[in-house]
Protein backbone atom coordinates (compact mmCIF):
# COMPACT_ATOMS: atom_id res chain seq x y z
CA UNK A 1 0.00 0.00 0.00
CA UNK A 2 2.80 2.45 0.87
CA UNK A 3 4.43 1.82 -2.50
CA UNK A 4 1.16 2.52 -4.32
CA UNK A 5 0.60 5.72 -2.33
CA UNK A 6 4.19 6.87 -2.93
CA UNK A 7 3.83 6.26 -6.67
CA UNK A 8 0.48 8.07 -6.80
CA UNK A 9 1.89 11.07 -4.94
CA UNK A 10 5.05 11.19 -7.04
CA UNK A 11 3.00 11.01 -10.25
CA UNK A 12 1.05 14.05 -9.04
CA UNK A 13 4.03 16.29 -8.31
CA UNK A 14 4.18 15.56 -4.58
CA UNK A 15 7.62 15.06 -3.10
CA UNK A 16 7.64 12.08 -0.74
CA UNK A 17 10.31 12.76 1.89
CA UNK A 18 9.82 9.62 4.00
CA UNK A 19 7.95 6.35 4.32
CA UNK A 20 7.63 4.72 7.70
CA UNK A 21 6.01 1.62 9.14
CA UNK A 22 4.61 2.82 12.45
CA UNK A 23 3.19 5.83 14.25
CA UNK A 24 6.22 6.61 16.37
CA UNK A 25 8.45 6.54 13.29
CA UNK A 26 6.01 8.95 11.61
CA UNK A 27 6.32 11.39 14.51
CA UNK A 28 10.11 11.08 14.55
CA UNK A 29 10.38 11.58 10.77
CA UNK A 30 8.09 14.62 10.84
CA UNK A 31 10.15 16.24 13.59
CA UNK A 32 13.32 15.71 11.59
CA UNK A 33 12.05 16.41 8.05
CA UNK A 34 9.27 18.99 8.67
CA UNK A 35 7.02 17.96 5.77
CA UNK A 36 4.13 20.14 4.66
CA UNK A 37 1.72 17.21 5.00
CA UNK A 38 1.89 13.88 6.82
CA UNK A 39 -0.33 11.05 5.56
CA UNK A 40 -1.19 8.69 8.42
CA UNK A 41 -3.21 5.52 8.73
CA UNK A 42 -5.52 5.09 11.71
CA UNK A 43 -4.24 1.54 12.28
CA UNK A 44 -0.47 1.74 12.65
CA UNK A 45 1.69 -0.35 14.94
CA UNK A 46 3.59 1.01 17.96
CA UNK A 47 1.55 4.24 18.01
CA UNK A 48 -1.85 4.39 16.29
CA UNK A 49 -2.55 7.17 13.83
CA UNK A 50 -4.78 9.20 16.12
CA UNK A 51 -2.18 9.25 18.89
CA UNK A 52 0.58 9.99 16.35
CA UNK A 53 -1.46 12.94 15.05
CA UNK A 54 -1.94 14.27 18.57
CA UNK A 55 1.79 14.12 19.19
CA UNK A 56 2.57 15.70 15.83
CA UNK A 57 0.31 18.64 16.62
CA UNK A 58 2.37 19.27 19.77
CA UNK A 59 5.91 18.77 18.44
CA UNK A 60 5.43 19.95 14.87
CA UNK A 61 2.26 22.06 14.63
CA UNK A 62 3.01 23.32 11.12
CA UNK A 63 2.61 19.82 9.64
CA UNK A 64 -0.85 19.29 8.16
CA UNK A 65 -2.25 15.80 8.70
CA UNK A 66 -4.31 13.71 6.30
CA UNK A 67 -5.58 10.31 7.37
CA UNK A 68 -5.78 7.48 4.84
CA UNK A 69 -7.82 4.60 6.23
CA UNK A 70 -10.37 1.87 5.60
CA UNK A 71 -12.37 2.96 8.65
CA UNK A 72 -15.53 4.82 7.60
CA UNK A 73 -17.01 4.81 11.10
CA UNK A 74 -18.25 8.32 11.91
CA UNK A 75 -16.93 8.21 15.48
CA UNK A 76 -13.45 7.29 14.28
CA UNK A 77 -13.58 10.01 11.64
CA UNK A 78 -14.64 12.53 14.26
CA UNK A 79 -11.87 11.43 16.64
CA UNK A 80 -9.30 11.71 13.86
CA UNK A 81 -10.42 15.20 12.86
CA UNK A 82 -10.49 16.31 16.50
CA UNK A 83 -6.70 15.82 16.54
CA UNK A 84 -6.49 18.80 14.20
CA UNK A 85 -6.16 16.69 11.05
CA UNK A 86 -7.40 18.35 7.90
CA UNK A 87 -8.10 15.27 5.81
CA UNK A 88 -9.82 11.93 6.16
CA UNK A 89 -9.58 9.77 3.04
CA UNK A 90 -11.03 6.29 2.68
CA UNK A 91 -8.68 3.82 1.01
CA UNK A 92 -11.30 2.72 -1.56
CA UNK A 93 -11.37 6.39 -2.68
CA UNK A 94 -7.59 6.79 -2.60
CA UNK A 95 -7.25 7.41 -6.34
CA UNK A 96 -9.82 10.20 -6.40
CA UNK A 97 -9.57 11.75 -2.94
CA UNK A 98 -5.98 11.71 -1.68
CA UNK A 99 -4.48 14.37 -3.96
CA UNK A 100 -7.36 16.84 -3.41
CA UNK A 101 -7.16 16.20 0.35
CA UNK A 102 -3.44 16.96 0.39
CA UNK A 103 -3.85 20.11 -1.70
CA UNK A 104 -6.60 21.38 0.57
CA UNK A 105 -4.58 20.53 3.70
CA UNK A 106 -1.68 22.58 2.37
CA UNK A 107 -4.14 25.50 2.17
CA UNK A 108 -5.34 24.78 5.72
CA UNK A 109 -8.69 23.52 4.42
CA UNK A 110 -10.49 20.28 5.29
CA UNK A 111 -11.36 17.32 3.08
CA UNK A 112 -13.39 14.29 4.15
CA UNK A 113 -14.26 11.42 1.83
CA UNK A 114 -18.01 11.04 1.29
CA UNK A 115 -19.64 8.71 3.78
CA UNK A 116 -17.46 9.61 6.77
CA UNK A 117 -18.87 12.75 8.28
Amino acid sequence: MREYVRDLLSANSCEVVAEVGDGQAAVDAAIQLLPDVAVLDISMPVLNGIEAARRLQVVSPTVSIVFLTVDSDRDTCRAALETGALGYVLKPRLGTDLIPAIKLAKDNRRFVSPGCE
